[in-house]
């Protein structure tokens, strides 16, 4: 009787949530993905930097924020490779009216160097909200992958940009 409900259940489901897990949002090599931190531009920076690529480096301007400035997160992403390691992608995405737009993305040579099994990617904060612009992020994993505890490494990317990868000393 169980099996004949719980079929009757599945049959009444609405043809749109059949649809969703025919078409995965992410592929399947997608293993993890946070997104944490903020990073953001001020217009006069903006300005700044557009006057230098079109004036040949004369620019003029001051530093400052702007209400017409850039801003968005960071996304670490976990790709599972046919070897069952990962590589570890790092994407800064702007916030648009449009939408979410990737502005970069690299793979983090670090963590490939080591060949690893990623057991997860964790942001500082549930919430992934961050009260200063940058991120940290704590990347789990394994290089060999019958070992029993994951080491812990960090990724942090402070408020100018510059970006650390290290292991986690707790």
């Amino acid at each position: 009787m169980y099996k004949a409900l719980l079929l009757a259940f599945c049959l009444a489901l609405p043809a749109s949530n059949l649809w969703a897990q025919e078409s995965p949002i992410l592929p399947s090599n997608i293993t993890f993905v946070t997104s944490t931190g903020y990073w953001e531009e001020s217009g006069a920076a903006l300005s700044q930097d557009s006057a230098e690529k079109n004036a040949g480096g004369a620019a003029s301007g001051s530093q400052g924020s702007s209400p017409g400035g850039k801003r968005g997160y960071y996304k670490l992403i976990a790709v599972r490779q046919n070897d069952g390691t990962a590589q570890v992608h790092l994407q800064q995405v702007a916030s648009t009216p449009a939408g979410p737009e990737v502005l970069s993305s690299a793979e983090l040579e670090e963590f490939t160097a080591l060949k690893p099994y990623v057991t997860d990617i964790r942001p500082e904060t549930s919430t992934g909200i961050t009260e200063q612009p940058g991120m940290f992020a704590t990347v789990y994993l394994k290089t060999d992958p019958s070992a029993r505890e994951p080491e812990s490494w960090t990724v942090v990317i402070d408020d100018v940009g510059d970006i650390k990868i290290e292991r986690a000393t707790n």
